[in-house]
């Protein structure tokens, strides 16, 4: 799933009380402008977003932690390939 590009300004800011009343356009400017946050008490609360961009976001976040783990997970793992190489690393080399 690829997340469409959006430009990379900041989310527009709102007041709990305000986002409140006008929630309507909170969130359709979430849907065509990109996240909007929301503040209680000038404090940071919470985001707005798209449905969609939660989604790609929660994916992400699910990406093995390691190299290993990846290759562990993979359907690939019960398929009995063989990675076995030769541990020979020289070269003949005319110079």
């Amino acid at each position: 799933m690829q997340m469409p590009v959006r430009s990379p300004k900041p989310p527009r800011r709102w007041k709990l009380q305000t986002a409140k009343a006008r929630f309507s356009e909170v969130y359709r400017l979430a849907r065509s402008e990109g996240p909007q946050l929301i503040t209680s008490d000038g404090n940071e609360g919470v985001i707005v977003l798209p449905a969609e961009q939660f989604a790609w976001l929660a994916s992400r976040s699910r990406q093995p932690k390691s190299l290993v783990q990846f290759f562990r997970e993979s359907p690939l793992a019960g398929m009995g390939l063989d990675f076995d190489r030769s541990l020979d690393t020289a070269h003949d080399v005319d110079l």
